[in-house]
């Protein structure tokens, strides 16, 4: 009997502290403003920009065939990277260049680190990255 007794006001201590500890005057929670926004758009949030459509697509394929033809070769992967090289950018990550020439290597196509510098600068000079 004093077994179940010692269950039951544990179990009533647990309940009290976890009911006590949904108050909401917790001022530790952030607004429910931030809470949404960052909800909304947690692709935003981490610098990825949308995907590009109709003319601001062909301008940014443009921008990365100049920078390496064989780009044009694989579409979809080059936008998928130039998205990705923006997460990098927007996240003030170190070597771009170096990153870039690896993120835009793929099948058979091979960017150098200068070809990556150039992907950098375009994609900065058309305001791609900025979310």
């Amino acid at each position: 009997m004093r077994l179940r007794t010692v269950i039951a006001v544990a179990i009533t201590a647990l309940t009290l502290a976890a009911c006590s500890s949904n108050d909401s005057s917790d001022d530790t929670k952030p607004s429910a403003s931030a809470s949404a926004s960052q909800q909304d758009d947690p692709a935003k949030a981490a610098g990825l920009p949308p995907e590009p459509t109709g003319a601001d697509r062909e301008e940014l394929l443009r921008a990365l065939r100049a920078a390496n033809p064989d780009l044009g070769k694989h579409e979809d992967k080059a936008i998928d990277a130039a998205r990705n090289q923006c997460m990098a950018i927007n996240g003030g990550a170190q070597n771009l260049d170096y990153f870039a020439s690896q993120r835009f290597t793929f099948e058979d196509v091979t960017t150098t680190e200068a070809q990556g510098k150039q992907i950098n600068e375009a994609l900065k000079g058309l305001k791609f990255c900025e979310v």
